[in-house]
């Protein structure tokens, strides 16, 4: 009967080991999927950016067409920016200002929408693109277009209400 149980006990410890080593095997290949997540984000938030920049100087136009590259007004950009790299936004910053997740001041990264109430009558007007280190990417004056402003002391910042983070 020894010679039975041996046997078994061999082949029920060989499979616990086998179990194991694919559960552990499996942990690991999960990790660099969580990481790779973290870097598409920041790279999308690149390509979102870089084709925004590919834009500069663009005229700016009040209440321009939903899709249009002649001209923009400052939703209509980042929602023709956005949508050039998979992410639909809605037509209007204050729709813009409801999407995705909140995010503080303080932890803005490139990629995140940031909403401010230039005319101080409570409700949002304006979207910008943050770019990191204090700069944004926008339109919000004929004369001016698409363009890159900083943000600490701006009117931007002055009647600043809220930052989005859609990516």
């Amino acid at each position: 009967m020894k010679r039975n149980t041996t046997p078994k006990m061999i082949k029920v410890i060989a499979g616990v080991g086998i179990s194991l080593s694919i559960a552990f095997s499996g942990a690991v290949i999960a990790a660099p999927q969580q990481a790779h997540a973290a870097v598409s984000s920041s790279t999308k938030a690149n390509q979102i950016i870089a084709t925004g920049k590919t834009l500069l100087g663009k005229p700016y136009k009040h209440g321009a067409t939903a899709g249009s590259t002649s001209y923009f007004d400052c939703s209509s950009f980042t929602q023709y920016v956005f949508k050039k790299h998979g992410v639909s936004l809605p037509r209007s910053s204050q729709q813009q200002s409801k999407v995705g997740k909140f995010v503080s001041r303080a932890n803005l990264k490139a990629g995140d929408l940031i909403f401010s109430d230039t005319n101080r009558d409570g409700v949002i007007n304006h979207v910008s693109i943050y770019m990191g280190n204090n700069k944004l990417l926008h339109t919000y004056k004929v004369g001016v277009g698409v363009t890159i402003s900083n943000f600490s002391g701006s009117a931007w910042d002055k009647t600043y209400v809220t930052a989005r983070r859609v990516l």
